[in-house]
């Protein structure tokens, strides 16, 4: 059985500087009253132009992202692979909403799946519709509301910048996942991701779609998604999460007065996530799975699985994946063991990743005994550094 405690293995790419810095970071996100002020003083230094690009660089950029650029995710890449993990590397700029904008983040998506091409530590790439789509389309097309004559020639330039991305993950052969965003826009992806696998999905497993298991409706519409996938002819690629806007999820079904499609604990949320990952391994090869989790539960509870199905650790079919800059203790315990293990490396400019750097402080705060989790870990090495 694979040991999630082994600091040794995971901090292993880690100087001493890092886990201090670490330490650090987990401390204050560990109080949600301390990530509310930071993101206040944040999004005020940001309305009044005061340079924080340095500071933040520093600190919580250099945590949980690889770089600015490709080029500057090289040296990340590189101490990844050498414990064994995979490198995903994504562009995590958001926001966009113009025609020129859209086209530059379609350009970085593009040229991280291109790197992928002559990169063997770089199997997948991945993209937010979002940052393709203008989101005002995409909520409009969840809704089944009419589109203006603008209005449907801006969504068929967002489709042809998907078309695009997707025919090159082709042409590549490096697959490219396609994330979950908020239930207002999901419809809309879900229908654009399916149109895509059905195109490119029939000799190999080329496109991904996202799976969000704290909602109540997903495992089902995972089955079904299995179902027309061998109906059509082609390979379901899942990349299964349990969930990145839960707060925000509720507090609008709240304020719009429909129930809310989150489940309502976590454990029910667990157990879909539990459910899905055998679901996937009893379709065995039918579904192509990448398990992205921080959960040690499920991690383990896959490795059950993987071993009943007498699959190899490394079995093609079959991926963990973690953020970079998190539960480092089961993605390189993993590697260690043999299994795939891929880390989203995120990247972009300091100050337009920043929504994504709030998402991650905020999301270390609400999950329960996830920070004192990490923090525990960190001091268990450096205890055991200051012994060797």
């Amino acid at each position: 059985m694979v040991s999630f405690d082994d600091t040794e293995i995971a901090f292993s790419d880690k100087t001493n500087t890092e886990l201090n810095r670490g330490r650090l970071l987990f401390t204050m996100v560990g109080s949600s009253t301390l990530v509310a002020i930071g993101k206040a003083c944040l999004n005020l230094a940001l309305s009044i132009r005061f340079p924080i690009n340095s500071i933040v660089r520093k600190t919580v950029f250099n945590h949980f992202c690889g770089g600015e650029t490709i080029a500057e995710c090289e040296p990340t890449i590189e101490r990844l692979h050498k414990a064994g993990v995979y490198s995903l590397l994504d562009y995590s700029s958001e926001g966009k909403e113009t025609a020129d904008e859209l086209d530059g983040s379609t350009q970085e998506i593009l040229a991280a799946n291109n790197t992928g091409t002559r990169d063997t530590r770089i199997p997948f790439s991945v993209f937010k519709p979002t940052a393709i789509f203008p989101n005002r389309l995409l909520a409009k097309k969840n809704s089944g509301a009419e589109f203006s004559q603008a209005e449907m020639h801006d969504w068929d330039e967002s489709k042809q910048r998907m078309a695009l991305i997707c025919s090159t993950a082709k042409q590549n052969n490096v697959p490219i996942l396609v994330d979950a965003e908020e239930t207002w826009y999901q419809n809309a992806i879900d229908e654009l991701v399916e149109e895509q696998m059905a195109l490119h999905n029939k000799e190999t497993t080329i496109i991904y779609n996202t799976f969000q298991l704290y909602r109540k409706d997903r495992l089902e519409y995972l089955r079904k998604s299995l179902e027309q996938a061998q109906q059509k002819g082609y390979r379901l690629g899942a990349k299964l999460v349990r969930g990145a806007y839960m707060e925000k999820e509720r507090e609008r079904a709240k304020s719009q007065g429909y129930p809310s499609p989150i489940h309502a604990t976590k454990a029910d949320t667990d157990k879909d996530y539990d459910a899905a990952l055998k679901f996937c391994i009893d379709n065995y090869p039918n579904i192509q799975l990448i398990a992205g989790t921080h959960n040690e539960n499920s991690s383990l509870y896959l490795t059950e699985l993987i071993h009943h199905r007498e699959l190899k650790n490394n079995d093609k079919n079959v991926f963990f994946s973690q953020l970079y800059g998190m539960s480092d203790n089961i993605s390189f315990n993993l590697a260690a063991n043999g299994y795939n293990v891929v880390k989203y490396v995120p990247y972009g400019p300091v100050l337009e990743v920043l929504p994504y750097l709030i998402r991650r402080a905020e999301e270390n705060t609400s999950i329960a005994g996830q920070t004192s989790r990490e923090l525990s870990l960190i001091m268990k090495e450096k205890a055991r550094r200051r012994a060797s």
